[in-house]
C-alpha cells in the first residue's frame, strides 16, 4: 500500500512516501480502505518533537482520524460490515500506524459508521476535535443539569 511515514523526529523534511506492507486485521478489527486523512495539531507535533521519550515505533505511519470504507474483517466482527462507509478516530494513539496510507486496521471500537450525506472530509475532523471538545466539557467534573452551547 501506498503511505507517508517518518524514522525520525523533525519537520515535514523526514516524512517520506512510498510502499508499506497492507495491514491484515486481528481479532476484533476492521480493515479500512481510506479515502481520506485527517492532520491535526497533535499528528505534526508528535513528528515534530515526540511523546515524551524520542520516537516510540521504528516506523511511525501518521495521522489520527480519517474516512473510508471497510474492505476486510477479523476474527468475531460480522462480515455484513465489509463495504461500509466509517469515519476513523485515534488511529495512530499509542500505534505505530495511522491514517496516512491507503488503509488502516483498527479495533472496531475507533470506527464508526458514516452517515449518509456525510462528506468523507468532513468526517476526517471529526475524530481529535471531538474528543478535545469531550474533554473540555467533562474534565471539571462534567455537565449534568447545566446548559451547553454548541456552535459549527
Amino acid at each position: 500500500m501506498k503511505a507517508a511515514w517518518y524514522t525520525s523526529l523533525g519537520p515535514s523534511s523526514v516524512l517520506q512516501v512510498g510502499e508499506q506492507p497492507t495491514p491484515e486485521p486481528g481479532p476484533g478489527e476492521v480493515r479500512v480502505r481510506l479515502s481520506v486523512s485527517g492532520v491535526n495539531p497533535s499528528d505534526w507535533k508528535a513528528r515534530l518533537r515526540g511523546r515524551g521519550a524520542g520516537i516510540p515505533f521504528p516506523l511511525i505511519i501518521p495521522h489520527s482520524d480519517g474516512a473510508g470504507t471497510i474492505d476486510k474483517v477479523g476474527t468475531g466482527v460480522d462480515a455484513a460490515r465489509i463495504g461500509e462507509k466509517v469515519w476513523v478516530l485515534n488511529g495512530q494513539w499509542k500505534r505505530p500506524h495511522g491514517t496516512a496510507a491507503q488503509y488502516i486496521t483498527l479495533n472496531t471500537g475507533f470506527v464508526a459508521p458514516l452517515p449518509a450525506g456525510v462528506d468523507p472530509a468532513d468526517a476526517a475532523c471529526f475524530g481529535i476535535p471531538a474528543l478535545t471538545a469531550w474533554r473540555a466539557l467533562t474534565i471539571g467534573g462534567g455537565v449534568a443539569g447545566q446548559a451547553v452551547l454548541v456552535t459549527g
